[in-house]
């Protein structure tokens, strides 16, 4: 039997690449429903080869061809989120606006594969414990995730989670190189091809200390028990330390489309678009290294925001998101990421148990106050 999916996000880069892993997967799934923002041709090219039940997206909904259910807004998010005609829902949005669809998807029962870092850096608590009430299984699309994933038997019996970082393109590079870096130089990641936001948060380890917060909630592990290593081949997607001190690795070739396919079939396995015989001695080597927590200030913030959680997180990623944002359209330099996002993070008063409601609260605060302050910046360079 065919298994039913909907892509909440699909003209993006994780949708786009799961859209390929489905199409050569044959018939093991059925398109139900296809969800994007403003890339209307796009998601026709997608209608005409995939033809999808149902389709939402952010606006323009009358420029949409070819499926006679067209849903818009947020509101068609919900819709689509609610359809208990899913065997899974791929999140591959990017931004807040993955959270409520994925908390309204755990409502119905419906079975996530989780490519939304978002939904668990701001409500991480909140969300896995209606998973946990509604039986629903959440399964990390992130490699890195997904790689740990794949290694546990036992959540119980893992004393550390140990998880790779290629890098990025700064990793030999001094704090200068970086505070001087164009937009296209943070953009050229050495191993991965991925949207522009978390291309550059790669290039400034925030993206690792995001992931952090996520296995964090993922596997319910202490942050004391999560590592950080620096692996700039990204062969070794990541591993664990079970308590007897055996160390299981999950290895692989750079590619999305693996943990894409897994997350989705998961618990089988299929030959996919990029199976093939994995050849240690074409690798040659593996080759492993601390960060350089002085110069990847984000690992640090991101340590001490999980473990203060509750507000601290919503902070977190709010602001560095909008200075990333700045930082692509050219306002602000690389370096200036970090130095705005620990200037807003430390003003914020923390709320320990946020509800949904006061999460989106604050994290508008944030984004209000993040684009003052830079405004402020830019201000004075123009002066």
């Amino acid at each position: 039997m065919k298994r039913k999916i909907s892509i909440i996000g699909s003209t993006g880069s994780i949708g786009t690449q799961a859209l390929e892993v489905i199409e050569k997967l044959g018939d093991k799934f059925e398109i139900l429903a296809l969800a994007a923002g403003s890339n209307i041709d796009k998601i026709n090219e997608q209608i005409a080869k995939f033809h999808p039940k149902y389709v939402s997206v952010s606006k323009d909904a009358d420029k949409v061809i070819g499926c006679d259910n067209v849903l818009s807004g947020s509101q068609g998010l919900e819709e689509i989120c609610s359809n208990q005609e899913n065997d899974i829902i791929l999140m591959a949005c990017s931004g807040k606006i993955g959270l409520k669809p994925t908390l309204t998807a755990i409502q119905n029962k419906i079975n996530i594969a989780l490519a939304n870092k978002e939904t668990l850096v701001m409500a991480g608590d909140i969300v896995m414990q209606k998973a946990k009430e509604n039986g629903v299984a959440i399964i990390p699309v992130d490699s890195e995730h997904c790689a740990i994933h794949q290694c546990i038997k036992d959540i119980s019996q893992v004393s550390k989670l140990i998880i790779t970082a290629s890098g990025g393109p700064f990793l030999h590079k001094t704090v200068e190189d970086m505070k001087n870096a164009t937009v296209e130089q943070a953009l050229a990641h050495p191993r991965w091809n991925m949207g522009p936001k978390i291309t550059v948060d790669s290039a400034t380890l925030m993206n690792k200390g995001l992931e952090i917060i996520e296995a964090h909630h993922l596997f319910d592990m202490d942050y004391d028990n999560i590592d950080v290593v620096i692996h700039p081949q990204s062969i070794v997607h990541s591993a664990i330390e079970y308590v007897d001190g055996s160390v299981i690795a999950q290895l692989g070739l750079p590619s999305m489309h693996i943990p894409i396919q897994y997350a989705i079939c998961y618990p089988e396995r299929y030959e996919g678009i990029k199976s093939k015989s994995f050849s240690f001695s074409e690798i040659a080597r593996l080759d492993f290294e601390k960060p350089d927590y002085d110069k990847f200030k984000f690992l640090s913030l991101a340590y001490n925001a999980g473990k203060q959680g509750g507000s601290s997180t919503v902070v977190l990623n709010a602001a560095d998101e909008e200075a990333v944002f700045a930082f692509l359209k050219g306002q602000i330099k690389l370096y200036d990421i970090y130095q705005i996002t620990e200037d807003i993070y430390s003003k914020f008063d923390h709320v320990q148990n946020p509800s949904i409601d006061e999460i989106f609260e604050i994290d508008k605060e944030v984004r209000i106050k993040t684009n003052e302050l830079i405004s402020g910046r830019v201000a004075c360079l123009n002066i």
